[in-house]
C-alpha cells in the first residue's frame, strides 16, 4: 500500500543541466495538491517540458528530489498511475484511432475486457466515436490531439500530464477540452496542463507555476499571485448627489457619467458602495469586475528586471516569448 498525501507531487530543488553546462532547471521546489488543474506556464525554453519529462522519467534530473503519489520520483508504482500526452505526439498513421487507444492500453497492462469498455467510453468522451475506425493518417491535427488525450486516460490515471493539449484544436474543440478538464477534476484526478495559450487556461486552472529560464517565478492560486487589485465598475442611471460623490472620491472611487469604479481586493468594500447607491435611490444597471489577466501576470513576472538580468548568463538559453 502506497502512502497517501494531500499533495500528489512534492519537489525540492530539482535541477537539470545538459551537456555544455546548459541549465534547464535551476532548483525547482513546489507542491501540487491532489485533485486540481495545475498550469505550467513559461516562455519557450523555460524548462516546463523538462520538468514534465523528469516527473515521467523520460529524462533524469541532475539534482534535487521529491515524490509523486507518495513514492520517490521514478518509482514504477507511481508511474503506473499516470497518463501522458507529450508535445508533438505522433501515432502510427496506419492505425485507427481506436487501435491507438487499445495499443496504449496494452502498454499499460490494461485487461482485454477493460480495454474494450474504456476505449468506447473514451472515444465518446473526446468526441471521436464516429471517426474511431478511420486511420490516423486521415485525421486533422485537432483529431489527433483528441485521440492523444484519450490514450492518456486509458489506464484510469490519478495524474495526467498534457503538453500543449489544444494545439491545432478548433474553438469548439477547445470548449470541449475545458469541459473535459473540469470533469477530470470532479473525478478527483490531478491534471498538469503545459501550454502557452494562456486564455485557454485562465477560466479553468486552480493553480499555476510560472517558470522562466529554469527558475520558478511564481506559484499558487491566481488571486494570490496577482500583483494588481481587481477593479469593480458599477453602472447606474441618474445623477449622484454631490455629497455622495465627495464621499466616494475620498475613499478612492473614480466617478464618471453613468458609472463609478473602485479598485479593491475586498468584496465587502463593493457591497458597502452598492448599499450607499441604493440608499441614495440610485438605480444600478450593471456590475463588472476586471482582474489582472493571467497573460498580464505572466508577462509582468517574465519581464521583471530581476528575471531579465538572468538572461545575460551564458549558461541559460534566452527563451522566446510566446505570442
Amino acid at each position: 500500500m502506497m502512502p497517501e498525501s494531500d499533495y500528489v507531487v512534492e519537489l525540492e530543488g530539482v535541477r537539470k543541466v545538459y551537456r555544455g553546462g546548459i541549465e534547464a532547471l535551476a532548483g525547482i521546489s513546489l507542491k501540487v495538491p491532489r485533485g486540481c488543474l495545475y498550469g505550467l506556464l513559461g516562455p519557450n525554453g523555460a524548462g516546463k517540458s523538462t520538468l514534465v519529462k523528469i516527473l515521467t522519467t523520460l529524462i533524469r534530473r541532475t539534482g534535487g528530489g521529491g515524490t509523486m503519489l507518495g513514492c520517490p520520483i521514478g518509482d514504477r508504482r507511481a508511474l503506473q498511475r499516470i497518463g501522458l500526452l507529450p508535445e508533438h505526439a505522433r501515432f502510427p498513421d496506419y492505425l485507427t484511432g481506436r487501435q491507438v487507444i487499445e495499443f496504449a492500453a496494452g502498454l499499460q497492462d490494461v485487461g482485454v475486457s477493460e480495454t474494450r469498455e474504456r476505449t468506447g467510453r473514451l472515444l465518446d468522451l473526446v468526441g471521436m466515436s464516429r471517426a474511431a475506425d478511420r486511420k490516423v493518417r486521415g485525421y486533422s491535427k485537432g483529431m489527433k490531439q483528441r485521440i492523444g488525450i484519450a490514450q492518456a486516460l486509458v489506464n484510469d490515471p490519478e495524474i495526467v500530464f498534457l503538453d500543449e493539449p489544444t494545439d491545432g484544436v478548433d474553438p469548439a474543440g477547445r470548449r470541449d477540452f475545458r469541459l473535459l478538464m473540469k470533469q477530470l477534476r470532479e473525478e478527483g484526478r490531478t491534471v498538469f496542463i503545459n501550454t502557452h495559450i494562456l486564455s485557454e487556461l485562465e477560466p479553468i486552472v486552480d493553480r499555476v507555476a510560472i517558470i522562466s529560464q529554469g527558475r520558478l517565478l511564481g506559484e499558487g492560486q491566481l488571486d494570490d499571485l496577482r500583483t494588481e487589485k481587481p477593479v469593480y465598475r458599477i453602472e447606474f442611471e441618474g445623477q449622484l448627489p454631490s455629497e455622495l460623490v465627495a464621499v466616494l472620491q475620498a475613499e478612492g472611487g473614480e466617478i464618471s457619467p453613468g458609472f463609478v469604479a473602485m479598485e479593491t481586493s475586498r468584496v465587502g468594500d463593493i457591497q458597502v458602495l452598492i448599499d450607499r447607491l441604493r440608499a441614495a435611490q440610485i438605480v444600478i444597471s450593471g456590475i463588472q469586475r476586471k482582474a489582472q489577466s493571467l497573460e498580464d501576470l505572466f508577462m509582468g513576472l517574465v519581464d521583471s528586471p530581476v528575471n531579465r538580468s538572468r538572461s545575460s548568463s551564458p549558461s541559460v538559453p534566452t527563451p522566446s516569448i510566446p505570442k
